[in-house]
């Protein structure tokens, strides 16, 4: 199927894209709009980053050409400078972009041809002598400049869509849940279903979350292809404002609701995980570097980096020594925090490892990911089976896309979301199987378990959240995550 999750993160890339265009951007670029000159920093250089700098970065340069800064544009690749200042029709940049031929960019394969209007724009720079904006260095990293300069929209009152649940956590209390949803966090009643509050937020998405000690919530954010971030948001903070009659929140600008920012990234970051001893909190993701902060001083403690290619899963070991991590290239791995390096490499998957987690007495870890099975795998370091596979746990049958984690001494708990549209539960130390909580209409991509261990909860692809009764899998509540959005119901035509 289309949706495995390295196919969906490039799917997430164009989603979030149109998201951003359609719903939340501001609308057409300042160079389509008649403006008399054309900015290369306001107008240009978004679209080439949109089209051009998957193949033509710092990193791949595709025919030895970089398009990330203006210089290294500038200087050209296999071909000499790309535009013809004054000459649209002249410069080679022109030719590709509206080319119908093989030679067309970007390829075919890559991606769609740029619009009529988005040519223009940048036939109109050319025309105009294809300059810099007067205070940019031509060596300046333009995806940083970009970044920047970038401000969020706010959110509209109703969603068109719903969005995809890639993140839930459930409040301290128990009593509500958290939900990523387009440039927001929008907080739900568990019983009822009823939106309480939204929570503005500079990231696209969430992709995980976690709440800290002090009542706070840790986010790994994301605008995918664009930057990442984690940011740590007071969601109880006062407010006056609202949308819709429902409470909204500014953590973008109000810094008693946004109140700290831990890192920013040129692409997303998938994944947050807090130690048990709420002390510290760890986060990676699509740059590969694993991060580790101090939560009591913010210090950045760790920095390390041994995948090779992006990390999606992410979880402490119970005494906090060490972190096992999942990662898209097909391995999970241990690491030890004091020596900040990997002390072993867990590769029996054969495909993307999504999802990690260790047992309660530290001694195996748990992953899972793209090829449907939950394996258990000695992690005890100095032991002679270091890395060796325990056991295969099955039954999502289809990719496993996160897991959720409840350390309760009697019966610690592991659930886990599938492609195959459920959420199941296990016993986090025998790995024997709880149960299958259904009722989902597609994948499931999020899952959360109550902090009191009494409930579980999933999203889906199409923004159905989940929410389930641990014990016994009675549903407790399913609604769709999605502020203001009216169900479109079909004609029905008269006789």
């Amino acid at each position: 199927m289309f949706r495995s999750r390295s196919l969906y993160c490039i799917f997430c890339g164009l989603v979030g894209l149109a998201i951003a265009w359609l719903f939340l951007a501001n609308p057409t670029p300042v160079g389509a709009q008649g403006k008399k000159d054309v900015s290369f920093i306001d107008d240009v250089a978004p679209i080439l980053q949109k089209s051009c700098y998957s193949c033509h970065s710092s990193k791949t340069k595709k025919g030895k050409l970089d398009m990330t800064t203006y210089a290294s544009f500038r200087n050209g690749g296999t071909k000499d400078d790309p535009i013809e200042p004054g000459k649209p029709k002249q410069s080679y940049i022109m030719q590709v972009l509206t080319s119908t031929g093989p030679d067309r960019m970007p390829p075919k394969d890559v991606g769609a041809a740029l619009s009529k209007e988005k040519i223009d724009v940048i036939a109109r720079w050319i025309e105009q002598g294809g300059k810099l904006d007067a205070g940019i260095d031509a060596k300046a990293d333009l995806v940083r400049e970009l970044r920047v300069r970038w401000t969020p929209a706010q959110p509209k009152e109703a969603y068109p869509y719903p969005p995809i649940i890639n993140a839930l956590a459930f409040t301290p209390d128990n009593k509500k849940i958290v939900v990523g949803g387009y440039q927001e966090l929008t907080i739900w009643d568990v019983a009822t279903g009823k939106l309480e509050k939204r929570v503005w937020t500079r990231a696209e998405r969430a992709l995980s979350m976690v709440f800290l000690p002090d009542g706070t919530l840790a986010v790994a954010g994301s605008r995918p292809g664009q930057e990442g971030d984690v940011r740590i948001y007071n969601i109880n903070a006062p407010t006056t404002k609202n949308i819709g009659g429902v409470p909204v929140l500014d953590g973008v600008n109000d810094k008693k609701v946004l109140v700290k920012d831990l890192v920013q990234t040129e692409d997303s970051m998938h994944v947050v995980a807090l130690s048990a001893d709420g002390k510290k909190l760890g986060a990676a993701g699509v740059d590969k570097v694993v991060r580790v902060w101090d939560l009591a001083s913010g210090k950045l403690e760790h920095s390390i980096e041994n995948h090779a290619d992006w990390v999606f899963g992410l979880a402490f070991s119970p005494d906090g020594k060490y972190l096992v991590t999942g990662s898209r290239d097909k391995t999970a791995k241990l690491w030890d925090l004091a020596a900040k390096e990997s002390v072993l490499t867990f590769p029996d998957h054969g495909n993307g490892v999504n999802a990690v987690a260790m047992t309660p007495d530290g001694k195996s870890g748990i992953s899972a990911g793209e090829d449907g099975n939950i394996r258990q795998w000695q992690a005890t370091e100095g032991s002679k089976n270091i890395g060796k596979q325990i056991k295969v746990i099955g039954g999502h049958g289809k990719p496993v896309i996160k897991m959720a984690y409840h350390a309760d001494p009697k019966a610690p708990l592991l659930a886990t979301a599938g492609a195959d549209g459920t959420i199941r539960t296990w016993n986090a130390a025998t790995g024997a199987a709880g149960k299958t909580l259904a009722g989902l209409s597609d994948w499931a991509y999020a899952v959360a378990i109550s902090p009191d261990g009494q409930l579980v909860a999933g999203g889906t692809w199409k923004g159905e959240v989940g929410i389930w009764k641990a014990a016994d899998g009675a549903k407790v509540n399913l609604f769709i995550a999605a502020p203001g959005l009216v169900a479109k119901t079909a004609e029905v035509k008269k006789k």
